[in-house]
């Protein structure tokens, strides 16, 4: 179904969560919280999602998002700990994190609009200007979402 291996199936259904545990955080509290269940379960996720890709990408560009957003996975939950950063842990942290989500949605609104519904996808190939349209979206959603982030803890750190 939807010409995805057993390997594929594995990798969409371990990172598929990650959605969803995103979409919580940032509505309940504006950023990906690593220290909460949900942040867990995110974590969990792309790690899982991002060590697979290896195993099951076709496209070069899939390996760099597979880097890439381990990287950044590992130093948003790890730059926390680096208590020689001071404030600017949050702000790397949430730069990081939200690099995450966007390294997540872009491939899975790519592969959602090339696979579904199965037989005759909405986009048949990667410069289809629906795909692209859908990605310039996201990375607006990126810019404008990050930005306010960076606003917000900068007001606290301000308050506080």
């Amino acid at each position: 179904m939807f010409g995805i291996s057993p390997l594929g199936w594995v990798h969409t259904l371990s990172s598929l969560p990650a959605i969803p545990a995103a979409l919580y955080m940032l509505a309940t509290r504006g950023s990906i919280t690593p220290q909460t269940r949900p942040g867990a379960v995110y974590f969990i996720c792309m790690l899982i999602g991002a060590l697979t890709v290896f195993l099951v990408a076709h496209q070069q560009i899939s390996y760099v998002i597979g880097i890439a957003t381990l990287v950044f996975l590992l130093a948003g939950y790890g730059v926390g700990r680096l208590t020689v950063l001071g404030g600017a842990r949050r702000y790397i942290e949430t730069i990081c994190l939200s690099l995450t989500v966007f390294l997540l949605m872009v491939p899975a609104v790519s592969e959602t609009l090339r696979r579904v519904p199965d037989g005759h996808p909405f986009v048949t190939s990667l410069d289809a200007p629906l795909l692209i349209g859908v990605q310039a979206l996201l990375f607006v959603a990126l810019v404008v979402g990050l930005s306010v982030q960076l606003v917000v803890i900068w007001r606290q750190n301000r308050a506080g």
